[in-house]
């Protein structure tokens, strides 16, 4: 079975929201957009290359379809993140498109979860989320996320769409590997581990 990863841009109180920008998503009148561009530096950028180098597929939801597809095409030719992302297949999970044009690009037809499980099910390699908030929130809410690759940035927002909002079901991760970057960005993957282990703490039970 495909690996589904999903990698996200994240501050430490958890909002994933318009981290590119200040127009990219002013849903519930967020006035924070753009704060993580700050914090993007070289070695950030080449982490982004490696990872992205990895994909077979990108899952995407409207919005950051919408994004990329207005971006990503500009990138210069020997952009790696750039030729990545317009020649990798993508996939499209939206309710109000009814064609996609970025180069590669399916648009998913019917239940997104049922679309989701078949791709997982056929033949290829990692197929990554980037972005696509309310898609993640599917993924998640129906236990299809098989990894997390995490870039918690050093801010407070305070408000805005969160990764892991209602409907998260409970599940154990491990942690496979983080990097500390010098803008304080803490790149980490977590991999599925089971369920949600229960215990105790405290003088009495020995675990403290």
């Amino acid at each position: 079975m495909r690996k589904l990863m999903v990698t996200t841009f994240v501050s430490l109180d958890g909002v994933m929201q318009a981290p590119g920008g200040g127009d990219e998503d002013r849903d519930g009148g967020f006035e924070h957009g753009g704060w993580a561009a700050p914090h993007i530096d070289e070695r950030f950028i080449q982490l982004m290359a490696a990872l992205t180098g990895r994909a077979d597929a990108l899952l995407l939801g409207r919005r950051t379809y919408d994004i990329f597809a207005a971006t990503w095409p500009l990138a210069e030719a020997d952009d790696p993140i750039g030729a990545k992302m317009n020649g990798v297949r993508k996939y499209v999970a939206s309710r109000t498109l009814d064609t996609v044009s970025w180069q590669n690009s399916t648009l998913l037809t019917g239940d997104v979860t049922e679309a989701v499980g078949r791709l997982k099910q056929g033949v290829g390699g990692e197929i990554q989320v980037h972005g696509s908030g309310e898609l993640i929130q599917t993924l998640v809410g129906h236990d299809l996320v098989d990894e997390f690759h995490l870039l918690v940035f050093p801010v407070l927002i305070g408000s805005g769409k969160r990764l892991f909002a209602e409907g998260t079901v409970p599940s154990g991760l491990k942690l496979v590997g983080t990097t500390a970057l010098s803008t304080g960005v803490l790149v980490s993957t977590y991999e599925r581990d089971g369920k949600v282990e229960y215990g105790a703490m405290g003088p009495e039970t020995g675990n403290w």
